[in-house]
């Protein structure tokens, strides 16, 4: 843990690379350092693939009861 607080920067080049760094206590896996990529977003891209039962809005009367509904 404190080599990794110490070579941080290191390690971020080495992630943007592609490595995957795990960080340990002692002998202990903690973290894994890994690379952030975005993923854009397209809307519509689920459009088809989900769809709403028919009953969505429907309360069931146990879970209506329990909110005191």
């Amino acid at each position: 843990m404190h080599e990794a607080k110490t070579q941080l920067s290191q390690l971020v080049r080495r992630v943007e690379a592609g490595e995957q760094i795990v960080i340990r206590r002692g002998r202990e896996p903690v973290a894994t350092l890994t690379a952030y990529r975005a993923e854009r977003r397209v809307p519509g891209r689920m459009r088809g693939r989900i769809t709403i039962g028919a009953d969505f809005d429907v309360l069931p009367e146990d879970v209506a009861d329990a909110f005191g509904a």
